[in-house]
């Protein structure tokens, strides 16, 4: 019999001193991405499945808890990811015409963990522009994430840049069926050029040439110079190239201290993505810190099929990944029914500062605060006032 307190696996308690570093950096991210414009949303945790689901492909049903409405008797999923609902907020709630800047924060839940140290509870944060198709868009995502990335304490970050119409247009004119397109796609995404040669043996010369060249196309500025020599020569991928080669520039400029590279035979999503996509990646960290990029199609379902293109994170990785801020800097004071200190407490404490009142018999015990200075009481002969001094 198991212990009661047990959680299921991947699932964990988040203890003090990590909640307060997802909430100042909650509070950090969402206050950055206000400064761009963007506008708070809090989509529900559940909803109807079939909206929940609508244009999000396979994958994401995997990862989708779900259950019986006792209400209505349909089924209903938790949320493995905010952005079909925020799509649907934009589609039917707000309804605008021009753009629209939305930013979200909240728990998602997933079936299974996406890595082997991976929790199935990530609190996701996330901003997307809708209804512009310029590049402008684009760009815009990925200097907020790299922003926020770099205000969660993180450094050397490297972003990976890749086109989902690259593969599209290599791939465009073979008759695939869903099974052999996800094979190949596997492939790519594992850069198994064997199963790609095998996979490819019936494709025409210049598709077969291409795909087998996707798996060395990645590296610096150069990777593109070689994309437009190895890959046939049609108009969506060049556009997709010249595209990736116009937000590369921009980035080098704007952000000197990030590296840019590209890997065009990245898959992550392909199902999902239309056009420019990016990933984040940090020094010692295996997988993305952050992924985003270009999903005009995200809003058919809901019928307005407008321009789109974002990004998300886990926050409780970032965290994790950051280097350990110092504890914050606090001001022990005695509990008494003295009104001067308690006076004197509540003026701190409206100033900002952070004062732990000692309870009785507890004068040596630790926590989370580190208390540089104390409030202590000096005699004089108009009675005792309560001063600050330093430990």
């Amino acid at each position: 019999m198991s212990s009661a307190w047990l959680l299921p696996e991947h699932i964990a308690d988040v203890l003090p001193a990590q909640a307060r570093r997802l909430e100042e950096l909650r509070r950090g991210l969402l206050d950055m991405a206000r400064g761009y414009g963007f506008e708070l949303v809090m989509p529900p945790l559940l909803e109807h499945l079939d909206s929940l689901l609508s244009g999000t492909g396979h994958e994401l049903d995997l990862r989708t808890f779900k259950l019986v409405d006792q209400l209505s008797g349909r089924t209903l999923g938790v949320r493995a990811d905010s952005t079909p609902q925020v799509a649907r907020i934009d589609a039917h709630l707000l309804n605008r015409a021009g753009v629209t800047r939305l930013a979200y924060c909240g728990p998602v839940l997933h079936t299974r963990p996406q890595g082997p140290l991976a929790t199935r509870e990530p609190l996701q944060f996330g901003a997307e522009i809708y209804g512009h198709a310029g590049l402008e868009a684009d760009l815009e995502v990925m200097d907020l994430a790299l922003d926020g990335l770099r205000a969660a304490g993180l450094g050397d970050l490297v972003i990976d840049l890749a086109d989902a119409r690259i593969v599209r247009g290599v791939l465009a004119g073979v008759a695939l069926d869903a099974a052999v397109l996800g094979e190949v796609i596997a492939a790519l995404a594992a850069k198994n050029s064997a199963a790609l040669q095998a996979l490819a043996a019936r494709f025409p010369a210049d598709s077969r040439a291409g795909l087998l060249a996707l798996p060395s196309l990645y590296g610096d500025a150069a990777t593109l110079a070689r994309a437009r020599e190895c890959l046939p020569p049609r108009p969506e991928i060049h556009a997709a190239l010249d595209d990736l080669a116009w937000l590369a520039s921009h980035l080098a400029r704007v952000h000197p201290d990030v590296r840019v590279g590209f890997d065009l035979s990245d898959m992550g999503g392909y199902g999902y993505y239309s056009g420019a996509r990016f990933a984040v990646y940090a020094p010692g960290v295996p997988d993305a810190l952050l992924r985003g990029g270009r999903y005009d199609e995200v809003g058919a379902v809901f019928g307005r099929n407008r321009p789109a293109v974002g990004f998300s994170t886990d926050l409780k990785v970032l965290v994790a990944c950051a280097p350990t801020p110092p504890q914050r800097r606090a001001i022990r004071a005695p509990w008494s029914e003295d009104a001067g200190l308690r006076q004197a407490v509540r003026e701190l404490r409206a100033a900002g500062e952070t004062v732990v009142c000692i309870l009785p018999g507890h004068e040596h015990e630790g926590q989370e605060f580190d208390c540089d200075r104390e409030l202590v009481a000096e005699r004089g002969s108009a009675g005792s006032t309560w001063v600050l001094r330093t430990l």
